[in-house]
C-alpha cells in the first residue's frame, strides 16, 4: 500500500481537506463525539457537569504528546526535508525517536489526529481519523519502498536490519538499535513544527474555555503558521537552487 506521487507531493493539501471535512461533518451531526463518550461513561447527567471537560483535556493531552514526537523526531532531520515536496530517502536517520520507531513524524501526526478527533462530531471523528490513518501509512509505505530502492548495496542491508528491529509505526518503550551520537537541532525543530504547537494551543484553549472562538480562532492561527511555515520553506530552497 503505497501512496501515489499526487498523494505525496500534495500530502499538505490532502491533510488539510481532511480535517476540513471532519469538522463540516456538524453539518449533518451535531452531537460532538465528545459528549456522547461522556454520558456512555458517567452518565446522561455528567454532559452538564464539570465532566464534559474530561474528553477535551485528554484531547489536548494527545495533540500536545504528537507535537512533541513530531518534534523529537524534526530535531534529528532537517526540517527542510520534513516539509518539502519531494522525497528524500538517500540517508539513514537511526538516532533519537528513530530508535523506537521508524516514523515517529507519522506515528505523532496520527495520535494527533485521534486527540482532534475528539473535538469534532460522532461522524467527524471518523471521517477525520480514518482517511487520515490510511494516507499515513500510505506514505509509509511509499517511503520505506523508495528507501530500500535508492540506498546502496552497503546502506540497504542496514536499513533492512533497521527494519527487522524496530517497528514501523507503534513505538516500543526500550531502543531498539544503538545511538549513532547525532546531535538533535531543536530550535530548527520546534521551528518546522510551529503548526503543530499552535494547534496544540488551539485545542489547548477549547479544553479550558469550551468556546468555539477560542477552538477556531487559534486553528486559524495554526493554519497561518503553516503557510508561512510552507512559503519559507519554498523561499529558501529557491535561494538554495539559485545558489547551486
Amino acid at each position: 500500500m503505497q501512496a501515489t506521487d499526487f498523494e505525496f507531493r500534495y500530502r499538505a493539501l490532502l491533510i488539510g481537506i481532511i480535517y476540513f471535512l471532519g469538522f463540516e461533518a456538524y453539518a449533518i451531526d451535531h452531537t460532538p463525539i465528545a459528549l456522547t463518550l461522556v454520558r456512555w461513561a458517567f452518565g446522561p447527567s455528567a454532559v452538564h457537569g464539570p465532566l464534559v471537560r474530561i474528553p477535551f483535556a485528554i484531547a489536548a493531552v494527545l495533540v500536545a504528546f504528537g507535537a512533541l514526537v513530531r518534534t523529537w523526531g524534526t530535531a534529528y532531520l532537517r526540517a527542510s526535508v520534513v516539509h518539502d515536496a519531494k522525497l528524500h530517502s538517500t540517508e539513514l536517520v537511526a538516532d533519537g525517536p528513530y530508535r523506537y520507531v521508524r516514523h515517529p513524524l507519522y506515528f505523532g501526526s496520527i495520535v494527533t489526529t485521534i486527540g482532534v478527533g475528539l473535538v469534532t462530531s460522532r461522524v467527524g471523528f471518523f471521517v477525520l481519523v480514518v482517511p487520515m490513518t490510511l494516507l499515513y501509512l500510505r506514505l509509509v509505505g511509499r517511503e520505506e519502498s523508495q528507501m530500500e530502492a535508492q540506498l546502496d548495496a552497503g546502506q540497504s542491508e542496514s536499513y533492512r536490519e533497521f527494519r527487522r528491529r524496530v517497528p514501523q509505526l507503534w513505538p516500543t518503550l526500550t531502543p531498539r538499535v544503538p545511538a549513532t551520537g547525532a546531535k538533535p537541532k531543536w530550535g530548527q525543530a520546534f521551528l518546522g513544527e510551529t503548526f503543530m504547537w499552535a494547534f496544540t494551543l488551539a485545542i489547548a484553549g477549547y479544553a479550558i474555555t469550551l468556546n468555539n472562538t477560542v477552538l477556531f480562532s487559534l486553528i486559524g492561527v495554526a493554519i497561518l503558521a503553516l503557510i508561512e511555515q510552507q512559503i519559507a520553506h519554498n523561499r529558501r530552497k529557491k535561494r538554495s537552487e539559485q545558489t547551486a
